[in-house]
């Protein structure tokens, strides 16, 4: 099948990614019922709302697809078929009323992600991708920047839940990486980084301990605009498995690789 943009599948998902966009900013505003799923790690009753709404619409589109979402992870594996959802990326920003929140869906099929959608509802920008086809904002195509020295690289990071366990990896890093680059950003959504490499906004990103849901979208989003994307190892292909997750350019990719290996960081997988 192919997932073109003129496919019914991909209009009928790019609408209900836009509702559950559309949902996040009805309660933006709202007060927040707030549980906690660890000693940092929210969630909300959007989420939660959020999550319901787009694996039913999925679903509709897609009847025989499986799911791996978020909130309901645990009974969730990828098989042929398998949407990755995850609904509101960047649930402590929500919390607190930073803009920094996205809506992620991407469908797995024949081992690949094959279309994608970051949303991101305050700023009104949807990203999205179709392999083989590019990638584009608010149906505008884009590409990764083309900056080559990492001196003056602006490059995203983000910080695993377990933090307390894994800063002896975190902060190396962040020490390397922050004095030889122009400036490092953590704006606390894989989702949006991941978008933002895509764009050219930042030239590279980095993390470790994400989830599948954290990153399947915006992986397609950052190779369709001619990016790449690797484990921090950059010899070590990117899967959804994955403990370390590298995107770039491509141009500093190599550079930036060496600096995390050099800070001894390696991951888990």
């Amino acid at each position: 099948m192919s997932i073109s943009e003129n496919t019914e599948l991909v209009k009928q998902t790019k609408r209900a990614v836009l509702k559950a966009g559309a949902m996040i900013k009805e309660q933006w505003s709202e007060p927040k019922r707030i549980r906690h799923k660890g000693r940092i790690d929210l969630v909300t009753q959007t989420d939660l709302q959020v999550e319901e709404f787009l694996k039913k619409e999925c679903q509709r589109i897609l009847p025989k697809a499986g799911f791996l979402a978020e909130e309901t992870a645990g009974s969730g594996t990828l098989g042929e078929s398998t949407w990755v959802i995850d609904p509101l990326d960047g649930t402590t920003n929500f919390a607190h009323n930073l803009f920094g929140v996205a809506v992620s869906v991407a469908l797995w099929q024949r081992d690949h992600i094959q279309t994608a959608f970051v949303y991101l509802p305050l700023t009104g920008e949807m990203f999205q991708a179709a392999r083989g086809e590019g990638a584009f904002l608010n149906d505008r195509a884009i590409h990764v920047s083309q900056e080559q020295d990492l001196v003056r690289s602006l490059i995203a990071t983000g910080f695993p839940y377990n933090i307390r366990e894994r800063i002896d990896e975190v902060l190396p890093a962040f020490k390397e990486v922050l004095t030889r680059c122009r400036g490092l950003r953590r704006m606390g959504s894989a989702a949006l980084d991941l978008a933002y490499t895509a764009c050219g906004r930042f030239d590279g990103f980095y993390e470790l301990g994400l989830k599948p849901w954290d990153t399947a979208a915006g992986w397609l989003l950052v190779e369709e605009a001619g990016g790449r994307v690797s484990r921090f190892n950059p010899d070590n292909e990117y899967d959804l498995g994955a403990d370390t997750i590298l995107a770039s350019n491509g141009l500093i990719h190599q550079d930036l690789a060496s600096l995390l290996l050099e800070a001894g960081v390696s991951g888990k997988g």
